[in-house]
């Protein structure tokens, strides 16, 4: 081989480490590493959206995003802002109202419980149509363009408060009954469901039926107090809402006579467990409602990273009398008490 093909050859060979090696830098340019921004804002803002205002369970969801965005920001290097824009009371509507506002403000991400999956969908897709990341927390919309749900698997939740329920009314013939709150919430649907499917599974357990109020406590416990007084042979409670136990209404029932196992372990329904008149709470992760909302937002949003699973399910802990005070000093962080 002669000196110019050996001259011809070399440059050839040079010509492609140097594609070769621009390729991998451009590659690299565009493959974000797992805490690496893939825009260049240095700020953020991400909305919740809950149910109601009122509800212990979404102040402390509240509180788990504000902390969350300070924690997230730092670690991302951004800042990230929480909005809070809930209605004074359960109202679909007003939450439609909320999201709309939202985006016009031009929020990066919004986390929201629906109070009727049907009557927010059409305006989380809008939200998501506009450049919006949204997601849902505690109720879900499927039907939507969210790109997540996070919260209780709530088929679950009703088979799980069923199941044990059972097992403390024990042997015997027993009627029992279910709280349905807002008759329009898929949650509180599929938790009616899950709890009646798993009452088929014990032929001694009949279920009276279930019986809707609004979500708010002194209605919650008025119609409990109604449904027992009309139906004495009742003696259990299914209570895959706990609305009646945020008020101390039922506190004068005389302990274990008609048993109840109930949802949530908020620091009203504390006094039930160590009084025996509520045998046991399932608590749902209120706090890291919130926490989750900004992780799965900052990721989707920030990180460019869609969650492992669309459906990002918490686990529902039991709480017993032992537990009571562990939970009181969970809620005093929670509320910011």
């Amino acid at each position: 081989m002669n000196i110019p093909q050996i001259i011809t050859r070399t440059a050839l060979t040079l010509s492609a480490i140097l594609i070769v090696a621009g390729c991998d830098q451009k590659k690299s340019d565009v493959t974000p590493s797992s805490t690496s921004p893939v825009s260049k804002k240095t700020e953020y803002t991400f909305a919740l959206v809950a149910k109601s205002q009122s509800n212990p369970v979404f102040q402390a969801a509240r509180v788990g995003a504000e902390d969350a965005a300070a924690e997230v920001g730092k670690k991302l290097g951004v800042k990230i802002n929480v909005l809070w824009r809930t209605p004074n009371e359960d109202d679909a509507q007003k939450q439609v109202e909320n999201i709309e506002q939202l985006v016009l403000q031009g929020v990066d991400g919004i986390s929201v419980s629906c109070s009727v999956a049907e009557t927010l969908a059409p305006a989380i897709n809008r939200a998501v149509n506009q450049g919006v990341a949204v997601m849902c927390f505690d109720s879900d919309a499927p039907g939507s363009k969210r790109f997540c749900y996070h919260g209780t698997d709530d088929i679950e939740c009703g088979h799980i408060i069923m199941r044990e329920l059972a097992a403390v009314l024990g042997p015997g013939k027993h009627v029992v009954a279910i709280p349905g709150g807002n008759q329009n919430a898929r949650n509180i649907q599929n938790r009616i469901k899950g709890a009646v499917d798993e009452a088929t599974n014990y032929p001694n357990i009949s279920v009276r039926g279930v019986y809707y109020s609004k979500e708010v406590p002194q209605d919650a416990a008025a119609k409990i107090e109604e449904v027992q007084t009309a139906n004495p042979d009742i003696d259990g409670w299914a209570m895959i809402g706990s609305w009646s136990l945020f008020t101390d209404a039922l506190l004068k029932w005389e302990p274990g006579k008609v048993k109840i196992v109930a949802m949530d372990a908020l620091p009203a329904e504390l006094p039930y467990l160590t009084k025996g008149v509520v045998q046991k709470l399932y608590a749902q992760q209120t706090y890291r409602w919130g926490v989750r909302s900004v992780e799965l937002l900052a990721d989707k949003v920030i990180l460019g990273k869609n969650p492992a699973n669309v459906m990002d399910y918490s686990e529902l802990p039991p709480v017993t009398k032992d537990d009571v005070q562990q939970y009181e000093q969970n809620w005093k962080k929670w509320l910011r008490q």
